[in-house]
């Protein structure tokens, strides 16, 4: 039986679990594979990172948009809305596998935000130069 996302360890189990399906996938992998060397520094860092989105009382300090626009740079401007879809169908799927609620629909809507907001961003950045 499913149960809503609660604690620190879901979050976590959520976001590893997440990340070994980017890992695989042949499109989204590469950008993620090439870069990330330490994985559970990774899953770590991230854990908190959605904690803090969906609970509300962890502080992240770091900068996602930063992050995704080197990302972008690095690879010549080659992210796309393909690439937000992608991540964002993953990240639903295994939300869906894993929990049901309240806290699992606010996951997939702070995550469709994001990818939105970012990769608007991402274009922005790539038009001011």
């Amino acid at each position: 039986m499913k149960n809503d996302i609660r604690t620190r360890e879901d979050v976590f189990l959520l976001v590893s679990s997440f990340y070994e399906k980017v890992r695989k996938d042949t499109v989204l992998g590469p950008f993620f594979n090439d870069r990330i060397h330490d994985w559970d520094a990774h899953f770590e860092r991230l854990t908190t990172f959605w904690e803090a989105s969906l609970f509300l009382k962890t502080k992240y300090t770091g900068d996602p948009l930063e992050v995704h626009l080197k990302v972008d740079k690095e690879n010549n401007n080659f992210m796309t809305e393909l690439h937000f879809g992608l991540w964002l169908n993953l990240w639903y799927q295994t939300i869906d596998e894993l929990f049901i609620g309240d806290y699992a629909e606010n996951a997939k809507m702070r995550a469709r935000k994001m990818g939105t907001f970012l990769y608007l961003k991402i274009f922005e950045a790539r038009q001011s130069k």
